[in-house]
């Protein structure tokens, strides 16, 4: 793959208007990210939970904030690898000022990576996954192509990202937001068919989306790989490296840092876990500006300024050690899992932490159990309402969700996927709600 052709403005549903001619300082890359930052599905994101639950007394981090985060953390890894390459290993090519471009790219595809998420943290993908392989949605299986079962039982968020940003829903212009080729390339993690999910579940397009990534990955000529018949599999988009570390870098020390403020775990645990990412010499300078606060979290504040400084800088070591390999699809697993000790050791040592101690805290669970039933009820009722649209009760459902969805799709795979695009993209707090009215639980104000 080359950098001249996988850095590419040309806007999907756009493609036949010149965008070069609006005048101003914004690139295009600079105005996909001004586009995400003013969506709805942006904005839902501060009501949908990371993980542990919200709101709370105290502040902890939503999808959102954590977005912003791993925007910023992503565009100064891009901006670091982008300046290496642009002064010594393209210097005399004719288009190395595209190079510039690299870190708005990145920072408009992290601020997009978790748009395709639903309510309740992590485990709303599996539960909504469950629900067709072992739940009460197993009946329909014989009513689907394998590869459109394959979609539903392995109901993957970051495919999802890409369904949201690309899909033209009613009412909607073609394109969906009209982003760049290069941004949409930059946010699949899993660039290759359901159907090759494996254990996992990990793949980054529905069969509704495959021929817009098709588009898209010709366009910017990615690596086509090896796959079994009727199947796809591309190399990455490199600059996906670069969103994959940041969100990485954020959730687990964000994590850490939340823990802490919540007592799940210890601030000596925390400052312990921390700390080992430094060698010795810069411990005790770490040490020493530390002693000048006695505040606990403000020491852990800074101290997790220096780990993710310390991570940036290392992931784009190795980013920059490793271009030729990543440029032709054969770098192997992601960029934290090549960095150097102490900082890869003590990466794993936090990673640990957070599953042995976090991830089954009972607060975190809870809200997993809790999201789980309600999640689950809501595909009950909305898939029996399109499997069963003559009803007079799935008739009342339907007039209630959002006309940008079709649920009134000619076909039951269409009318399925409408369903999951209404639920992935509630919010905490409406999805709650929707519960209580559907189980009589509440009611409009009279």
């Amino acid at each position: 793959m080359e950098w001249h052709k996988l850095i590419n403005d040309k806007r999907l549903g756009l493609e036949h208007v010149d965008s070069h001619g609006k005048g101003g300082q914004r690139t295009d890359f600079r105005r996909d990210y001004d586009r995400l930052v003013f969506s709805s599905p942006f904005r839902r994101l501060q009501n949908k939970t990371q993980v542990f639950p919200l709101p709370g007394s105290i502040f902890v981090h939503n999808r959102l904030t954590h977005s912003l985060e791993v925007s910023s953390v992503g565009k100064s890894m891009a901006d670091s690898i982008a300046t290496e390459l642009r002064t010594t290993r393209y210097a005399g090519c004719d288009w190395v000022n595209q190079l510039y471009h690299l870190g708005d790219i990145v920072s408009a595809a992290c601020l997009a990576h978790d748009l395709g998420n639903p309510p309740f943290g992590h485990s709303g993908e599996k539960t909504i996954s469950t629900f067709f392989s072992e739940g009460e949605g197993a009946y329909l299986r014989d009513r689907f192509s394998e590869r459109q079962w394959s979609d539903f039982t392995n109901f993957e968020g970051n495919a999802n990202a890409l369904r949201t940003l690309t899909h033209r829903f009613n009412g909607r212009r073609p394109g969906g937001f009209a982003m760049t080729y290069s941004t949409l390339a930059s946010i699949v993690k899993y660039p290759y068919s359901s159907d090759l999910a494996g254990e996992k579940g990990k793949f980054g397009f529905f069969l509704t989306e495959q021929d817009t990534f098709l588009r898209i990955a010709r366009e910017l000529e990615l690596r086509q790989l090896d796959a079994p018949e009727g199947s796809l599999r591309f190399a990455r988009h490199p600059l996906v490296y670069i969103v994959e570390a940041a969100d990485d870098i954020c959730y687990e020390v964000m994590d850490l840092e939340d823990a802490a403020k919540l007592k799940v775990l210890t601030s000596d645990e925390v400052i312990a876990t921390l700390i080992g990412f430094f060698p010795e010499e810069r411990v005790a300078q770490i040490q020493k500006t530390m002693a000048r606060v006695d505040d606990p979290h403000e020491k852990i504040s800074y101290l997790r300024s220096c780990v993710i400084g310390c991570l940036v800088e290392s992931c784009a070591r190795v980013f920059i050690d490793n271009e030729r390999a990543i440029l032709d699809g054969e770098f192997n697993g992601c960029l934290l899992d090549h960095i150097p000790d102490p900082e890869r050791s003590a990466f794993q040592r936090l990673t640990a932490l957070s599953w042995n101690k976090i991830y089954c805290a009972k607060d975190v669970v809870d809200i997993e159990l809790a999201g789980n039933s309600i999640i689950s009820f809501l595909l009950s009722k909305l898939v029996h309402a399109v499997v069963n649209p003559h009803l007079n009760y799935s008739r009342l459902l339907l007039n209630q969700v959002p006309r940008q969805y079709d649920v009134n799709a000619p076909d039951l795979y269409g009318r399925i996927q409408a369903v999951l695009d209404h639920v992935s993209a509630m919010t905490d707090v409406y999805a709650l709600d929707l519960y209580r009215k559907l189980n009589g639980m509440s009611l409009p104000a009279v």
